[in-house]
């Protein structure tokens, strides 16, 4: 995937793992792409490790780990932050 792709997917997943997860949460557009985009690394590793693949492509399987691994970042962030 281009440079462009992993910004368009992190900004996808960014926005949807912040509208699934509840309360308010840090940061801009720029603060959700990148939440997007390290939670498409952890979703990817999370997919490679239980072997339900990759986030290689933009497609439903990438968008998915990509917004579980947003999600996780963004509970791991609300327990440093004492939320």
């Amino acid at each position: 995937m281009t440079i462009l792709g992993w910004i368009f997917l992190g900004l996808v997943a960014g926005w949807l793992a912040r509208i699934i997860m509840p309360g308010r949460q840090p940061g801009g557009l720029f603060m959700t792409m990148v939440i997007g985009i390290v939670g498409a690394a952890i979703g990817g590793w999370i997919g490679t490790q239980l072997n339900w693949g990759t986030v290689n492509t933009f497609d439903i399987r990438g968008i998915c780990l990509s917004v579980l691994g947003a999600i996780v970042l963004l509970m791991v962030l609300g327990a440093l932050r004492g939320r």
